[in-house]
């Protein structure tokens, strides 16, 4: 019971400190979630499935527009 109190306290701080950083930042934005901006998590150079950058076209990344 200890145990299950102690990861439900750990669960609620960590989801009250996502929810601090969405209300803090500019227009509830996180900074840089563009994966193809991250050379560790594209090594084939391929274009972000979000905003449809390639690696080389560094900038915010905004959805695309259909």
């Amino acid at each position: 019971m200890k145990l299950l109190l102690i990861t439900l306290v750990l669960l609620g701080l960590a989801f009250a400190g996502i929810a601090i950083k969405i209300w803090a930042k500019k227009d509830g934005k996180f900074a840089g979630t563009c994966a193809s901006q991250n050379p560790f998590l594209n090594k084939g150079g391929e274009a972000c499935g979000m905003c449809g950058k390639m690696p080389e076209e560094m900038g915010d990344c905004a959805p695309k527009s259909s």
